[in-house]
């Protein structure tokens, strides 16, 4: 079995301090004391929920976790019978207690149904997803659509390994709009961008093999690779220059030769930051010089919001000697992620290996969605411009509230996307978003998006919720922030805007 060990625990929980486990209203005049125990509690179920705690490995134990974290062994009790409790941990008679997943109650979502969130008087908002509601009459409208061509289809066995023609010839025109010459053979189609990446992975990974990633990236993302047994190796997303490390990713991939890159170059997913065209010419070069492909998440690209949608890496992968460029596409931030279509473009031949491996996992996309996507792209002229202008609002909305009610917290926007990476004034990201549910603000702490406890001073930040949502979200925030930096001010260290 495999056990968590303590210091290994105590690093993941970052800057916990059971002397300010207390809670404050958001009228800010009433203190609520949060036991030692509960708020430890907590903390170990965020990280169970964000996954930094894997299911089925066992908690060190209770005489350990007390040494390491200063605190007594009565408290370390309390806080694991709490646990059991309330599911998140598994007793057997004769073996440790195993880390776990209570059954969800009627609302789906187990950190609600805990209770958090109860105290503070009003409705949760959860900022732990960058994804929007749908707009609605385009999509009611796209499914009715799909509806009406559905009996062309009915006729035939619905299994699309590779995906409808039509749909992957309107995904080849949208590259061929944006400069990249595409034909509807180098387009497979999946059931989201996730689904596309998994296949990928399957396909050009074997355990053991090293994946190099941008730092910070999509949590998932990180995640997919290490279930496949590959090793992420991260290379920085610096602040400071608002970019890609390239010379960081040559040198990095020389030295680990790692064969595959996963990176998010358009309008990156925490950042917002976007990779100029130059900077896309010379990571191209890298990936031919160090025989490394690159797989390219575009699930962002048509999310500029101070740029125009950018070029697509593949774009400078033509001619002699050019690199292998995969890119990966989903309608999910564009439109809605209940559309659940993505896609893969590529050269046919490995189109056609991704099919023959393809059908270990499923046999295709559903036909309704595929036929509804061919809707919503033909009405994306007038359909991007309206969300774009939207999250510029809810962007300046968030903006604004975290100057008013957080002033001391920085941010360096980027051109796109649908978030804020925020720097705090301390490493506080997990105690923060272990505690901020208790003033009705689910939150996704740094580390989820980054290797080996990284990140602890930041905190994504979505902008996709409504403004008056987001509004309510900082206030809840900085009640929490309050709240852990115990009504005294935070040691501020120089912060590079």
């Amino acid at each position: 079995m495999r056990v968590i060990g303590a210091t290994t625990l105590a690093r993941d929980l970052g800057q916990w301090d059971p002397k300010k486990a207390q809670d404050e209203d958001r009228d800010g005049r009433r203190q609520i004391a949060r036991p030692a125990y509960r708020a430890l509690a907590d903390s170990v179920r965020l990280l169970v929920a964000d996954g930094r705690i894997p299911l089925g490995v066992a908690l060190p134990s209770e005489r350990d976790l007390a040494a390491v974290l200063e605190l007594s062994r009565t408290t370390i009790t309390s806080a694991y019978a709490v646990l059991r409790d309330e599911g998140y941990l598994v007793s057997r008679q004769g073996s440790r207690s195993t880390v776990a997943l209570p059954e969800l109650g009627s609302s789906g979502v187990a950190l609600r149904d805990k209770g958090f969130g109860s105290g503070h008087g009003g409705p949760v908002v959860d900022l732990t997803c960058a994804a929007m509601s749908a707009p609605a009459e385009p999509v009611q409208r796209a499914f009715a659509e799909g509806l009406e061509a559905l009996p062309g289809y009915l006729g035939g066995h619905g299994l699309e390994p590779v995906g409808l023609p039509v749909l992957r010839e309107a995904i080849a025109e949208r590259y061929r709009a944006r400069g990249l010459p595409t034909s509807p053979d180098q387009i497979m189609v999946t059931s989201g961008a996730q689904h596309a990446l998994v296949l990928l992975l399957g396909l050009l990974t074997a355990p053991g093999e090293r994946v190099l990633i941008d730092h910070p990236t999509y949590t998932n993302a990180i995640e997919a690779i290490k279930r496949m047994g590959a090793r992420p190796v991260p290379v920085a997303v610096r602040q400071e220059t608002r970019g890609w490390d390239l010379d960081g990713i040559r040198s990095t991939a020389r030295q680990t030769a790692a064969r595959l890159a996963y990176l998010i170059p358009d309008f990156h997913n925490p950042t917002g930051f976007c990779l100029d065209d130059e900077g896309r010419a010379e990571l191209v070069t890298i990936a031919r010089d160090t025989r490394m492909t690159l797989i390219i998440d575009e699930t962002m690209a048509d999310l500029g919001l101070d740029a125009p949608t950018p070029t697509p890496v593949a774009a400078f992968a033509r001619g002699a000697g050019r690199a292998d460029v995969v890119t990966i596409g989903s309608t999910s931030k564009a439109f809605w992620s209940g559309l659940r279509i993505g896609w893969i473009r590529a050269e046919p031949s490995l189109i056609s290996a991704l099919v023959a491996a393809r059908s270990a996992l499923d046999l295709g996309t559903a036909v309704l969605e595929q036929l509804a996507a061919v809707s919503m792209f033909e009405a994306a002229d007038h359909v991007l411009p309206e969300r774009r202008e939207q999250l510029r609002r809810q962007r300046a909305a968030l903006l604004d509230a975290v100057a008013t009610d957080l002033p001391d917290w920085r941010c360096t926007p980027g051109d796109g996307g649908m978030a804020l990476w925020m720097q705090l004034p301390g490493p506080m990201s997990t105690a923060l978003a272990a505690t901020s549910p208790y003033h009705g603000v689910l939150l996704a702490a740094g580390p989820r998006f980054g290797l080996e406890g990284a990140f602890e001073r930041y905190l994504r930040l979505p902008y996709a919720r409504s403004e008056d949502d987001l509004r309510t979200a900082v206030r809840g925030i900085a009640a929490a922030y309050r709240a852990l930096a115990g009504g005294t001010e935070v040691d501020r260290p120089a912060l590079v805007i």
